[in-house]
């Protein structure tokens, strides 16, 4: 019951006309932006980020969620009518959409894609909300065992997916580990930064 009265705050939530409105300006604009060849959604919210600083939490989250959404369709538009993907989750857009373009079905090729947006994005939405709780709550029982394993895990892989020489990739490896111990503070291992 408690899930199901989450939900519907949720709902109302998202549904105040202010926040509609936030949310289709952040799409539009995340599509404006997105289009650009080259500028993916991680690069779209930093241009765009300095543009919630003065909106409250909520407000401020839907906007951006609006421009990530946007962001990710608008790299199929560039992908299906010219042939460059916008980021990188649209390089597989390049090889139908674009075809279809070709032969004159640019249209629905841009329909079929706003349409398969929509429902993925939906589609994660729902799995994010029954799948994020559980996982937070396990992620909240790692303690140091857990961490060093993750580290290795991580290091382990750098390791095995590079192409080329494997000490050239062990080194790479151990300039990010000195990378992030700079700032540690030597007692608790916590950045510095929050000490001061």
């Amino acid at each position: 019951m408690d899930f199901l009265s989450h939900f519907s705050l949720a709902f109302q939530v998202a549904l105040e006309p202010i926040n509609l409105l936030l949310c289709l300006i952040g799409v539009f604009l995340g599509t404006l932006v997105g289009v650009l060849p080259g500028l993916g959604p991680t690069a779209t919210i930093s241009l765009l980020l300095p543009i919630t600083f003065k909106m409250g939490p909520v407000p401020a989250i839907i906007l951006l969620a609006g421009i990530s959404y946007g962001a990710f369709y608008g790299g199929s538009t560039t992908s299906i009518l010219i042939n460059i993907p916008g980021e990188a989750a649209s390089v597989v857009t390049c090889i139908d959409g674009y075809q279809m373009a070709r032969k004159g079905r640019a249209g629905p090729a841009l329909g079929i894609a706003a349409m398969g947006s929509f429902i993925g994005g939906t589609f994660a939405i729902f799995l994010l909300m029954l799948l994020a709780p559980p996982i937070a709550s396990a992620a909240l029982q790692f303690g140091p065992p857990e961490f060093v394993a993750l580290a290795f895990l991580g290091l382990t892989l750098v390791t095995y997916l590079s192409t080329g020489s494997m000490v050239k990739s062990l080194m790479m490896a151990c300039v990010g580990l000195l990378l992030g111990y700079i700032g540690a503070d030597i007692v608790p291992g916590e950045s510095a930064s929050r000490w001061e």
